[in-house]
């Protein structure tokens, strides 16, 4: 991994702090050994995964199984475990890689990041000793499966409302589990449960709870829009026998574990997105180089070059933010290690620090794959709806990101809401920062002097844009106070503004970064994408701070931050029609995805 020596910065802290190109990693710094382990995930998933696509979504009987526990005897899922458990102890972005490598696998990551993520970092997290030497090492190489029962049919985004219950029997040896959940992956397979359930009512617990434990049943396989070869079902607790030994972690304290556990599986989610949309931007520039229309390949054609180079736009910009804050959270990790923290303290420390940043990319990442797969099918034309084509599974399978992990609408409003508690905390200074920018509005621009430099005219968009956004989301907490958590339009407006700075940010910083290591030439067309990137988050910016300025404000109070947010969003026009043509002329040339 890239050098651990760069200046810290705190979840959240992007929107009051630059940071320089040469402290975030890009994953063009991958070494030998990981392009090596992200290499063996893709073979495994073109070999062993991709010719077996009909079958797994026909549910053949214990195929998903067996692909899981040779990906286990692979050691893929052995990545970030410590040795002593049976792992390869990895650092943090080099789990995301293989969560990327494995994304373009249709069902198979779902079930993959379900088992790897979810259902066996609790127990590493949170568990005993006695509990992770138990479980962990059978779950490493895939003799276990694991599977996350969270969601209830009367609780899904307000998770700590689950009815689930369980009671300690008189004997005090057992808790007695009844209830019901719903959506559970991996279920139909796992070995072991991690569930959740109320303990007098309002102790809301986690427990590890083993298939064969009397009382717990399945449902039938749900019948799916997509991801159809991952298993699905309803898991039924009927007087649940689950030893005392198997409470996971503090009673009363469920809510960590789920929440905790959540931060890592959103970026992993990002992740994995970015793999499956990396293999349908190959697919669209194969196919339109094969596709001939008017005696010419639709390549050709301008309207489908924008196509194809607005995938490879989004997914670049996307994937510079996925491991800038992957590297994040690893030095955190670190940083906390050093101090004297516990390995599962440290992590989770580490996740919950970038939690803001976590819940961004999960937003952008499903964001991206669905408009990805959107003109996927749109390129290729009747063919992209035809079920004998790729693009009819990508198109169904891309839906349900938007969904799990937390909707995109609540991980936009927790966006929001964790950068403020933490202001509120003392834990970030936007204070200082939002006043400044109220000061700026009432002063006379500054016309000084231009900066110069190949992205001067990046640079002060992105620090323009940080400013819109605390000019937004200042007057926001001026004007709602405690009620702003009920303005969710105004909340979605705010995080978009932000999500979109950080994707900016990132790719800038990227591309800067690359510049600086193979020279201007070398990476033209990552110069031409950041560049696009920059502009149209300018854009999506002035169009989300508009809606929220005309929802908050009247009269003068309207006019003066319309005025600010049109200072803060200004711009010269760039040729985007160009910049697209030119990127797109190269993945034509190259035949497939190469940023």
């Amino acid at each position: 991994m890239a050098e651990n020596k760069a200046t810290s910065i705190k979840g959240g802290e992007f929107l009051i702090k630059e940071t320089s190109p040469q402290d975030v990693f890009i994953p063009e710094e991958f070494n030998e050994e990981q392009q090596m382990m992200a290499q063996t995930c893709r073979d495994f998933v073109r070999e062993e995964v991709l010719p077996l696509l009909d079958r797994l979504d026909n549910h053949e009987e214990g195929l998903m199984e067996n692909l899981m526990k040779k990906a286990g005897e692979l050691g893929l899922f052995a990545v970030s475990i410590p040795e002593a458990y049976g792992g390869l102890n990895m650092d943090f972005n080099t789990a995301l890689y293989v969560t990327e490598a494995v994304g373009g696998g249709h069902s198979f990551p779902v079930a993959f990041a379900a088992h790897t993520g979810i259902g066996m970092l609790p127990i590493l997290y949170f568990g005993t000793e006695a509990q992770k030497e138990k479980y962990v090492p059978k779950l490493v190489t895939g003799e276990w499966m694991s599977a996350y029962c969270l969601t209830e049919p009367g609780s899904g985004s307000d998770a700590l409302a689950a009815k689930s219950k369980a009671v300690l029997n008189a004997a005090g040896t057992h808790y007695i589990l009844n209830g019901q959940k719903m959506w559970i992956t991996n279920a139909g397979f796992a070995d072991v449960f991690i569930v959740f359930a109320q303990i007098d009512g309002d102790k809301f617990t986690g427990f590890i709870v083993e298939k064969d434990f009397p009382g717990l049943s399945l449902g039938n396989e749900e019948h799916k829009m997509g991801i159809k070869g991952s298993s699905t079902r309803q898991v039924f607790f009927t007087d649940c026998q689950v030893p005392v030994e198997n409470v996971l972690g503090e009673i009363g304290k469920g809510h960590l574990i789920a929440f905790n556990i959540l931060n890592i599986g959103r970026v992993k989610l990002g992740a994995a997105t970015l793999g499956a949309a990396k293999r349908v931007a190959d697919l669209s520039v194969k196919y339109a180089n094969e596709r001939h229309q008017f005696k010419l390949p639709i390549a050709k054609f301008g309207a489908i070059r924008h196509k194809l180079a607005e995938q490879a736009i989004r997914i670049f910009a996307m994937e510079s933010a996925l491991y800038r804050v992957g590297m994040d959270i690893f030095r955190t990790e670190q940083e906390l290690l050093a101090a004297g923290k516990a390995e599962n303290e440290a992590m989770l420390g580490a996740a919950q620090e970038f939690a803001v940043e976590c819940a961004i990319l999960k937003v952008e990442g499903s964001e991206v794959l669905d408009y990805v797969v959107d003109e996927g099918v749109q390129i290729y034309g009747g063919y992209g709806y035809s079920a004998d084509y790729p693009m009819d599974r990508a198109y169904r399978d891309s839906r349900i990101n938007r969904i799990f992990e937390g909707t995109n609408e609540i991980n936009r409003m927790l966006t929001v809401d964790m950068i403020l508690k933490k202001a509120m905390k003392g834990e970030l200074d936007l204070m200082g920062p939002a006043q400044s920018v109220q000061q700026e509005l009432m002063a006379i621009p500054d016309f000084g002097a231009e900066e110069e430099g190949l992205f001067a005219a990046e640079h002060k968009a992105i620090r323009n844009l940080k400013k819109a956004v605390l000019l937004v989301a200042g007057t926001a907490v001026q004007k709602y106070m405690n009620s702003l958590a009920k303005e969710q339009e105004v909340l979605m407006n705010i995080s978009d503004m932000a999500i979109k700075t950080y994707v900016a940010e990132s790719a800038l910083l990227r591309v800067e970064k690359l510049v600086s290591q193979k020279g201007e030439e070398a990476v033209a067309n990552q110069i031409d994408m950041v560049r696009v990137v920059v502009n149209d988050a300018v854009d999506t910016a002035f169009k989300a701070g508009k809606e929220g300025i005309a929802a908050m404000a009247e009269g003068d109070e309207q006019r003066l931050l319309f005025m600010g947010l049109k200072r803060f969003t200004k711009k010269d026009l760039y040729n985007t029609k160009e910049a697209r043509r030119r990127i797109a002329a190269a993945l034509i040339e190259a035949n497939e995805y190469i940023y």
